[in-house]
């Protein structure tokens, strides 16, 4: 049996290589004959990646394995576009690491047989031309999102479009893999607030139409518009294979939040979340909490506030949350909630106790909210989420909005826009009050159909074994 080997790229840093392994997996349990080694990037400083592989390599598939690619000597980061220096800077060890990988191939008799690309990653295209090897893109965000980059970079290099003058407008814009018009205001900030970041990652997305395919953290089911309008159009071939999910995370057995949970109602319970780079200080947290308490609800918050300027740090625990919250607000509320810091999302998601889920709107989060049923309350705080907020809400109607076009201020120059409690507790009411008719029964649907998706015959199992077997027949052809 002739066996190949794939070789992942992610960008550096946590969550795209946790998204890389999980899709690994996937792929390795759809053909005994595929071997995945994932070339891991650490930057200076971040332990983190190192931490990640060391945990799980006891517990990895035997055809899965890491090759770290080695540290930039000298490199620190001197603006916001460092990080992608530093990744571009790395051609020169993949290079080497794919020259050994295919030196090596006929001793145990596999081949090298293409290299899937995290979507910062995709000046590595050069070097599998050089080596004869397909380039693929794994897209980590959702069908929507990358059909809306395709659609920004034509606009961008094709019509001369200066995207600058979307800035706070009110136009609407057709976009093609949307059936609905999309408010200028959720497109994500980088690429319209102008500047050299919005020309990186337009050159970088623009190099998506060089692929040999892109694989999508979607499923078709979820996102079929979207599915469709890339499949039927130009571009390249879209594997749309997922719901691709860590579900790792889990209560201990002494943990105060699962005993909290344990003791609640079905579906009674609103959890709130914003992710690995949400925080609130001040008068939104403050508001969030007036809103809660108006709404009556159970309610189990993690919260946490921004690192101090120049500290390095974009979140950081609350020592205590008497400091932001309104005064007697834990006393009120101690038999109904539960404040803490850090949370296991997945686990809190799959309690039967949680019935809605205010949430930033991350992929990630989206993916595993449909995964368990729960229906969102969309507090959408910067990058794509205005834009998945969008589509969870107005296409896919899975989700109550809070406000669509909130973006969170990271730099601080200015006033922080402050969302009211009344706006959060309307929304957290509508999503809590939604009966099977309404958002519940829509991603309670969702849910039974992201389960069926991968399951054999499934179309994310059959879009994986697609994708598996144009690799092979690319390898044959070429």
């Amino acid at each position: 049996m002739e066996k190949f080997e794939l070789v992942f790229i992610p960008s550096p840093g946590l969550s795209h290589l946790t998204a890389t392994v999980e899709a690994a997996k996937l792929l390795l349990a759809r053909d005994g004959r595929l071997s995945i080694t994932v070339l891991t990037m650490q930057l200076p400083g971040d332990a983190s990646v190192d931490t990640y592989t060391a945990k799980i390599s006891a517990s990895l598939p035997p055809r899965l394995a890491f090759a770290a690619l080695p540290g930039l000597p000298g490199w620190s980061p001197q603006s916001k576009t460092s990080i992608f220096e530093f990744i571009d800077n790395q051609i020169t060890n993949v290079r080497q690491i794919l020259s050994n990988l295919i030196e090596h191939d006929s001793g145990d008799h596999r081949r090298i047989a293409g290299i899937v690309l995290d979507m910062f990653c995709l000046k590595f295209i050069d070097v599998a031309r050089e080596f004869n090897l397909p380039a693929y893109c794994f897209f980590t965000s959702g069908a929507c999102t990358l059909g809306l980059f395709q659609h920004l970079v034509k606009l961008n290099f094709e019509e001369n479009k200066e995207l600058s003058e979307f800035k706070n407008s009110d136009v609407e814009l057709p976009v093609p893999c949307f059936s609905l018009p999309v408010p200028a205001k959720v497109l994500p900030a980088i690429f319209v607030d102008g500047g050299p970041m919005a020309d990186v990652f337009l050159n970088y997305f623009k190099r998506l139409s060089e692929t040999d395919g892109v694989v999508v953290n979607t499923f078709y089911e979820f996102e079929p518009y979207a599915v469709d309008s890339m499949t039927s159009g130009r571009g390249p071939k879209v594997y749309p294979v997922a719901p691709i999910l860590d579900l790792s995370s889990q209560f201990n057995e002494d943990d105060d939040v699962k005993k909290f949970l344990d003791d609640q109602p079905e579906k009674s319970v609103v959890f709130l979340c914003f992710g690995t780079m949400g925080s609130f200080a001040g008068a939104q947290a403050r508001e969030i909490a007036l809103a809660l308490e108006g709404s009556g609800c159970r309610f189990l918050w993690s919260l946490r506030k921004p690192g101090a300027k120049g500290s390095g740090k974009l979140v950081v625990e609350y020592d205590d949350f008497r400091e932001v919250l309104p005064e007697g607000f834990l006393e009120r509320t101690e038999k109904v909630g539960r404040v803490i810091g850090w949370a296991a999302q997945a686990a809190v998601l799959a309690h039967p106790a949680v019935g809605g889920f205010v949430s930033h709107c991350g992929w990630n989060s989206t993916l595993e909210s449909v995964w368990f049923g729960v229906p969102v309350v969309a507090f959408p705080l910067y990058a794509e989420q205005p834009l998945n907020a969008f589509y969870l809400t107005r296409e896919a109607r899975v989700a109550e909005a809070i406000r669509l076009d909130y973006k969170k201020d990271f730099k601080g120059n200015g006033e922080p826009e402050i969302v009211g409690a009344g706006e959060i507790e309307g929304a957290i009411r509508r999503v809590m009050g939604a009966d099977e008719g309404g958002v519940r029964g829509k991603v309670e649907e969702m849910r039974r159909k992201a389960r069926a998706a991968l399951e054999e015959g499934g179309s994310s199992y059959i879009a994986q074994n697609l994708f598996i077997q144009d690799v092979v027949n690319f390898n044959k052809d070429y």
